[in-house]
């Protein structure tokens, strides 16, 4: 379902006077002098958005006849501007084949925002075949050579040092006190 948006860019309709229409708008958004002049400052306002086909129909026809000349945008429905580059320019395989180090991959600009990445010095990735392991293997790791002839275990249960904690005391008597 498509949504629609009103904006308004200052424009009026022919035969409009600005004050008119400046009050007509004001009366309508029950807005004060200093909103209706943001309004027409010149630049483009979007007053309502969310719209169905219907409500944006409603408020074009209802800002029109208070002068103000408005779009209705569907801004799903905006075409972006495909921009077609510029061929890269040609180059001289003998010359780049000598230039270019081994296992590196020279990267020619294409346009003029391309250009800033004409010396940079990447890696040439491959693709690999369809199933290949991509990782390399991990290197064996080789134990560490320890002399653990010096350490035992102590039996099950037996005393291994712990701080035994300090008996409790025993609670004073208060037998004597009465509350008042």
């Amino acid at each position: 379902m498509a949504r629609y948006e009103i904006a308004f860019s200052g424009e009026l309709v022919p035969g409009a006077q600005l004050e008119v229409v400046q009050a007509n708008l004001a009366k309508l958004f029950q807005a004060d002098a200093q909103r209706i002049a943001q309004l027409f400052s010149g630049r483009r306002v979007v007053i309502k958005n969310n719209l169905d086909e219907a409500a944006a129909e409603k408020y074009r026809s209802t800002l029109e006849r208070a002068g103000a000349r408005v779009e209705v945008i569907d801004p799903e429905a905006q075409l972006i501007e495909e921009i077609e580059l510029a061929p890269p320019p040609p180059a001289d395989p003998a010359s780049q084949a000598a230039a270019q180090p081994a296992g590196r991959l020279v990267v020619a600009p294409r346009d003029e925002y391309m250009a800033a990445f004409a010396n940079v010095d990447a890696p040439d990735f491959g693709v690999a075949a369809l199933g290949a392991d991509l990782q390399d293997g991990k290197a064996e790791v080789a134990a560490p050579d320890l002399d653990l002839s010096a350490l035992s275990l102590a039996p099950v249960g037996s005393d291994m040092g712990q701080v035994k904690a300090a008996p409790a005391a025993p609670a004073p008597d208060t037998s004597h006190l009465r509350l008042l």
